[in-house]
């Protein structure tokens, strides 16, 4: 392959030889180090291929062997740049943008962020500006390792963190944690207490750790005390002689009735979009933008909407340039009227869509007393809802302080 590229490069030719003595011919070539390829008969000619440095050097071997030499064809860049030699431009501009290519090529014009869940990409970038690892530097400057180790101490709830260069692009991935997105921060354990968070009944109450104060079919208030995490020590004469504190830990359901309305008007605006509409073309590179047109209009309402393409070469090699335009299109407001059954299937969605809302955070629906009440301007959902949910809030315990009796003491 190497010497294929080679051969173009300095260019070559294949010519017909006509020798009385073609063997002498052959020799006087090897002899002088001309170096000839593709050998092959053609009647009493021969056809074959030679350099450009090598033809240069025939002169005297013809001579000598008295041989008639004709250049059938001419192969390689040189000829190929001889052919269009009035066309240096195209050349130049070829060169030139080869060079822009490469130098393009040396930096990091993208910085892809991929698994990240609780952190959004703005804070995981602004973070890494401040380590300055950031879009437009060398490539060679890139560290993953430092990277990596930055990531993972600055963000404890990632645990695992890829850094790597692919063209153009710097790619992270990010594994979070996904315990310390439902756990919550508990520092130093204080004794708690629950206490009701609404007002019901309860239904159902499950006590893993404290003093349960209420049972099944009680009602409470919210406020009240439903499991203590105060737990009383006795003598054996039943009298209190101290407490012991805990964490109070339960599930706790209560029966309530929740109150639901939502309401909407039976009328609304409709876009009807007009012919009429204005472009504005531009080219980005990088902060610098230059622009073709104009979105500039007398329009009474209009919408925008911008496309934007980033320019790359392949899929990983982004280049610092993107293209696009900004339309800005008229429309008119024309006001409609919505049917009966748009209403209700609309007042419908909504309310089936709180009740999944309720269902995934372990809501139980007992009785649906919801209507729905169309007027003339207004529509309603309007009613109440009898849940099972859970109940309960931790609230710091109380500490009691015990005086202990003396001896003298009745």
């Amino acid at each position: 392959m190497f010497v294929l590229l080679m051969r173009y490069l300095r260019g070559y030719l294949r010519i017909c030889v006509t020798s009385t003595s073609p063997e002498r011919f052959l020799n006087l070539c090897r002899n002088r180090g001309i170096l000839l390829w593709g050998l092959s008969p053609r009647g009493r000619d021969y056809e074959m291929y030679i350099s450009i440095r090598g033809f240069r050097k025939l002169k005297p071997v013809l001579k000598k062997t008295q041989t008639k030499v004709v250049i059938e064809e001419r192969f390689g860049l040189p000829f190929f740049l001889h052919r269009y030699r009035k066309r240096k431009m195209f050349f130049c501009g070829a060169a030139g943008c080869a060079a822009i290519i490469y130098l393009l090529s040396l930096f990091i014009w993208n910085i892809h962020i991929d698994g990240n869940q609780t952190r959004t990409d703005e804070t995981i970038l602004a973070f890494l500006e401040e380590k300055h690892t950031v879009h437009g530097m060398l490539r060679k400057d890139v560290d993953c390792e430092q990277i990596v180790k930055d990531i993972r101490q600055q963000f404890d709830d990632i645990i695992w963190v890829s850094a790597y260069v692919k063209g153009t692009r710097l790619m992270i991935q990010v594994k979070e944690n996904s315990d310390t997105i439902t756990m919550p921060a508990t520092g130093m354990e204080k004794p708690s207490d629950i206490v009701a968070d609404k007002d019901g009944v309860v239904t159902e109450i499950i006590t893993r750790k404290g003093v349960p104060l209420v049972h099944a079919g009680d009602e409470v208030k919210k406020g009240d005390l439903l499991v203590s995490g105060r737990v009383e020590v006795q003598n054996d004469s039943k009298e209190v002689t101290g407490y012991q504190y805990q964490t109070a830990d339960a599930d706790v359901f209560v029966q309530t009735v929740r109150p639901y309305e939502e309401t909407m008007e039976c009328t609304y605006e409709k876009k009807i979009y007009t012919d009429k509409e204005k472009r504005k073309y531009y080219l980005k590179v990088k902060d610098t933008k230059v622009s073709i047109g104009t979105t500039k209009n007398q329009y009474r309402h209009a919408e925008r909407r911008t496309e934007e393409h980033r320019w790359k070469l392949g899929e990983h090699f982004e280049l610092p340039v993107s293209h696009g335009v900004e339309i800005e299109r008229e429309y008119r407001l024309e006001k409609k009227r919505y049917q009966k059954e748009e209403v209700q299937a609309m007042l419908s969605e909504n309310f089936h869509r709180f009740c999944g809302e309720l269902e995934k955070k372990g809501v139980q629906i007992l009785e649906n007393n919801v209507k729905i009440h169309i007027g003339q301007n207004l529509a309603a959902a309007k009613g109440t809802l009898t849940l099972i949910e859970p109940a309960g809030e931790q609230r710091e315990t109380e500490i009691i302080e015990v005086q202990q009796k003396t001896e003298g003491e009745q």
